[in-house]
């Protein structure tokens, strides 16, 4: 195992790497409350799967959101994990203007609110209306945000303009089931909807492949390597998410 994930970790850290639009943490990833964190989410996740199977996906998220307000704790402050991963996110993305954002499957918008100082305008999306009115409230000291009902499959119709920025993170594995079909239809609204020179920043919960969520973790980011007009520009794996930038060449 220590084998694997040392050669894992040569090889992503070998794509030569821009300058980041902020400085990465150098703290430790996680702290022992952390522990917390990953029942909690687990827990979430298990909740999520049996409303699936009795609703669907648009009600069980908003079933989900009205039962627990924050389901994943993300809005928790002793959490670290989470903190530290949205700051090595950032600084994961070039270091340059960026005129529009689009952040889909946003959730509550805790990762939008943090683009905030970066973009001149950012719009979040997500599948969830009860989310959607969260996120709104929560953010009502961000002027350049707005937030829409829209899901990942959606992308090509949440707003007609082609962004500068476009995140996509932990939300294409709860698409059940992600067949090859619908992941090429997501990657070909992905470049029709980023600007040339645009930026995809690309992030999935990465546990060294042992359970069934990254399990698709390769195959998804490998389908956005292989476009056409999507040019990678680094991939690095940080316990235990995966994350990429990508940008539209043409």
């Amino acid at each position: 195992m220590r084998r694997a994930v040392k050669k894992l970790r040569t090889m992503l850290n070998s794509v030569s790497r821009p300058v980041g639009l902020t400085n990465p943490p150098r703290q430790f990833f996680m702290g022992c409350r952390d522990l917390s964190f990953w029942l909690r989410s687990a827990r979430a996740d298990q909740r999520l799967a049996q409303l699936q199977r009795e609703h669907s996906t648009q009600k069980a998220f908003d079933l989900l959101y009205e039962r627990t307000p924050d389901p994943w704790g993300y809005l928790v402050p002793h959490y670290r994990y989470q903190r530290l991963k949205y700051e090595k996110m950032l600084a994961m993305l070039p270091a340059r203007p960026y005129g529009g954002a689009l952040d889909v499957g946003c959730g509550l918008g805790v990762f939008t609110r943090r683009l905030a100082p970066y973009v001149h305008q950012a719009v979040g999306a997500e599948l969830s209306g009860v989310a959607v009115g969260q996120a709104r409230v929560l953010s009502a000291g961000c002027p350049n945000l707005r937030f829409e009902q829209a899901g990942v499959e959606e992308i090509g119709i949440c707003g007609a303009e082609r962004v500068d920025l476009l995140i996509l993170a932990d939300v294409l594995y709860y698409l059940c089931p992600l067949s090859d079909e619908k992941l090429k239809s997501i990657v070909a609204a992905v470049e029709r909807r980023l600007q040339p020179g645009g930026i995809l920043l690309l992030a999935n919960h990465f546990f060294f492949g042992m359970d069934a969520q990254s399990r698709q973790v390769r195959h998804i980011h490998d389908a956005f390597r292989w476009a056409g007009s999507l040019r990678l520009l680094q991939e690095r794996w940080h316990p235990f998410f995966l994350v990429a930038t990508l940008q539209k060449t043409l």
